[in-house]
């Protein structure tokens, strides 16, 4: 591990929308100043500047789930459609230490590190590069000029940082949603405010969010999932170090390795991106009350969304995976996937459908 390390130190990056802003590096953590409201954090999440900065972000999930390594997900990430999904699953089922850098929207690395091996996504302009020290397999993606931080190759890392996964509750987060500030506490030596997300709806398996941000810049330091019913967070993310100078530019210089194989992929089609920041105060909806998230798109994912797949897009055999067959358990219709904080239907007739929703919710979805 210390010589991949050497290897590749300083590596990785923020898949997420960043602000333009320079920022000066090791502000201190002091209780930030005093008077804040919800909504004042909320604008400064959104706004936030946080354009450079590199550091170490921890993840792990207690949702009563076995730990899935990435090798037992291989065969249902060789679907473009079901990528994603095993992606989440991974984020949910196994701890994560990753590296992560970024110098703006176009140059942004993660290295996340397994046990005796990493993995890579990295953006250096137009060039998008993911590696796998395991397989020693390359991809490379040459984005049109002009595109912006997403699409992004860390689309294929199993690491969120908190800012994205805090941009992605912000963003489901609207009128359902009661948002309070709880007690501030330094993170990774940053002094921040916390942002505590509740939902009105009784039919969703979370509890709450609490999101860190830091007091200057706004850029989420930390997201905290709770479950119904749980004590500790069901999903922890959280920066342990957080730099926020500019990285050194050799950070996203990336070169193949002799004897990796290098696949060349073509660019994806834009699309607008799940987890865009809601608008500030300043400018959001006159109709958003006040201790309430801002109005999110009436095409945003609520608390209790159902995300259904196709059979068409799920591959053949799905059902048949030594995976499925040892995590889910027969239900009627098919096999269920269940945890404390997300639910996973697998039909008979092939459709997956997902949410953090009660069991019941998913059954009854499926045979409408």
């Amino acid at each position: 591990m210390k010589r991949i390390w050497t290897r590749w130190l300083p590596a990785a990056a923020v898949p997420a929308v960043i602000a333009v802003g320079v920022l000066a590096a090791g502000a201190a953590a002091v209780n930030p100043p005093p008077p804040a409201t919800p909504e004042q954090v909320l604008g400064l999440v959104a706004s936030h500047a946080a354009r450079q900065f590199s550091g170490t972000v921890e993840e792990k999930a207690d949702l009563g789930l076995p730990s899935i390594p990435s090798q037992a997900l291989a065969p249902a990430t060789k679907s473009a459609t079901l990528g994603s999904e095993a992606t989440l699953l991974e984020l949910l089922t196994t701890a994560h230490t990753a590296r992560v850098y970024a110098d703006g929207p176009t140059k942004l690395r993660v290295q996340v590190m397994d046990q005796l091996a990493e993995r890579d996504a990295i953006r250096n302009g137009n060039d998008a590069w993911t590696f796998d020290s395991k397989t020693n397999e390359v991809t490379h993606t040459t984005l049109p000029a002009g595109t912006g931080s997403e699409p992004s190759p860390t689309a294929k890392a199993p690491v969120m940082t908190p800012d994205q996964l805090a941009q992605r509750f912000l963003a489901a987060a609207g009128p359902s949603t009661n948002v309070t500030l709880g007690q501030s506490a330094p993170v990774a030596g940053h002094s921040a405010y916390t942002l505590v997300l509740t939902p009105k709806t009784s039919g969703t398996l979370v509890s709450s969010v609490q999101v860190a941000v830091e007091a200057q810049t706004g850029l989420p330091l930390s997201v905290d999932v709770y479950a119904k019913g749980q004590k500790d967070p069901a999903f922890h993310s959280a920066f342990t170090k957080l730099d926020l100078g500019a990285p050194d530019a050799s950070v996203f210089a990336f070169t193949p390795p002799a004897g990796a194989t290098v696949k060349q992929q073509p660019a994806p089609t834009p699309k607008a991106s799940a987890g865009t920041m809601p608008k500030s105060p300043s400018t959001a909806s006159p109709k958003a009350s006040p201790g309430t998230a801002p109005k999110s798109p009436e095409s945003a994912p609520s608390w209790d969304t159902v995300l259904v797949v196709p059979a068409a897009k799920v591959p053949a055999g799905l059902l048949d995976q030594p995976l499925v067959k040892q995590l889910a358990t027969p239900v009627a219709g098919g096999r269920l996937l269940s945890s404390s904080l997300v639910n996973i239907l697998i039909t008979d007739d092939g459709r997956v459908l997902a949410g953090a929703v009660p069991a019941s919710t998913l059954l009854a979805k499926a045979a409408q």
